[in-house]
């Protein structure tokens, strides 16, 4: 039977593995709770900011300025001044500070075995490399990202996994199953994607920036088994847990390593066939970006395809009141570069990396729907109750003429 588009899949439906952390019935039910009022809260009310915004704040502002606002923030200023937005937005963030600490509580009382399985899903740790001397970029340490204790570098012991347990047990939460049992959704679409737009395309490197704990790595080292997948992250944490979830999902021909992607000089030009982000750029800074995604550049082949997944960019052909509610996480979620990663022109920048306009592309990309959680409601049936999230895709494939004119 087809799970009711309204209420999210139980948490005893996530996928797991020989790392990830067992919940007890509490702990279960908690999740359950976080679930089903995420998707009230965003579903339900969420609909009710835009009749506070046109009833109440926008008039209100017209009134004091004798005009309309002219950008998002003005739109935020006014409605951070409504009761019902401001109601709303409580209700979001402690959701969210919720899901965190009952994560966090999860990991915490099994830590040693946590840490324990990790080791022996890693063995020898070949394919695992730790740079201590990494350092954590400014926009890394600035806040608990998407109020994560200890966000993705934090340790409890040292040589733990907390971070990677906390965040791999709570996105089935957060997205309400909408990646799949084991939230690799993305991940799959990807694969999916790149199969579909190049059959023939038999990548022999792939490089993942900013993995985590490789829900989107993994589907693509799946899907191309032939390829070395290098998959980086500046948090050592994530990537011990990455690499034992990995191994105890059976995919070896992945190697995780510390390294931040502003500086890819271990790899020489040309070196990948394939240079991938998924939400990640939006966590970076204004100057952080340009330099990643130039590296990234530098290091891609002729032939090769970049693809960076976000949300959209906010253009002028998009609302102000959409901009200002795409906005939330910058202000409310501590996600503090998001606002002005998403006003930049993506295009310019990839330009400006020696990928020209006329090799780019805009997509957009649907996760895969998991028929485990989300089976068709009549047989034959494709509907997937709209709960596959859905990303913004910006490329390109690198064209030979390109590579020799920036080299002249």
């Amino acid at each position: 039977m087809a799970i009711h588009d309204d209420i999210p899949p139980p948490y005893s439906m996530v996928g797991t593995h020989g790392v990830f952390p067992h919940a007890n019935h509490d702990e279960r039910a908690r999740f359950n709770f976080l679930a089903n009022l995420n998707k009230h809260v965003a579903g339900t009310l969420g609909p009710g900011n835009r009749l506070a915004w046109e009833k109440r704040a926008l008039p209100k502002f017209i009134a004091e300025h004798d005009r309309e606002p002219q950008d998002r923030f003005e739109v935020r200023r006014a409605m951070n001044a409504d009761p019902y937005h401001r109601f709303w937005s409580a209700l979001k963030r402690n959701n969210m500070e919720m899901r965190q600490q009952n994560g966090r509580s999860i990991v915490l009382r099994q830590l040693e075995d946590l840490n324990a399985r990790a080791a022996a899903a890693s063995g020898s740790g070949e394919g695992l490399e730790l740079d201590p001397s990494v350092a954590i970029p400014r926009y890394q340490r600035a806040v608990d990202i998407h109020c994560m204790p200890g966000s993705y570098h934090g340790e409890e012991l040292p040589g733990d996994v907390s971070a990677g347990a906390n965040y791999d047990c709570g996105i089935f939460v957060t997205t309400g199953g909408g990646m799949g049992a084991l939230s690799d959704g993305g991940g799959q679409a990807i694969a999916k994607w790149a199969k579909e737009t190049r059959p023939d395309w038999r990548p022999r490197r792939i490089l993942d920036i900013g993995v985590t704990v490789g829900h989107s790595a993994l589907p693509m080292a799946m899907a191309y088994p032939d390829a070395e997948v290098i998959a980086i992250d500046t948090a050592g944490p994530v990537l011990r847990y990455a690499h034992a979830r990995a191994r105890s999902l059976g995919v070896t021909n992945i190697r995780f390593i510390q390294m931040n992607a502003e500086d890819l000089s271990r790899f020489p030009d040309s070196h990948f066939d394939w240079v991938q982000t998924t939400m990640f750029l939006h966590e970076t800074s204004g100057l952080a970006l340009p330099k990643i995604i130039g590296e990234g550049a530098r290091v891609l082949a002729a032939g090769g395809l970049m693809l960076h997944l976000e949300q959209p960019q906010y253009t002028p052909d998009m609302p102000l009141f959409e901009q200002f509610m795409r906005d939330w996480d910058a202000f409310n979620n501590n996600e503090p570069f998001w606002s002005a990663m998403h006003a930049y022109d993506m295009h310019d920048i990839l330009a400006d990396a020696g990928l020209p306009r006329d090799q780019q592309f805009e997509a957009k990309v649907r996760a895969v729907v998991d028929t485990a959680i989300f089976p068709p409601s009549v047989e034959g049936d494709s509907e997937d109750f709209g709960r596959a999230a859905v990303w913004h895709a910006y490329g390109a494939w690198k064209q030979a003429v390109a590579m020799q004119e920036a080299a002249e």
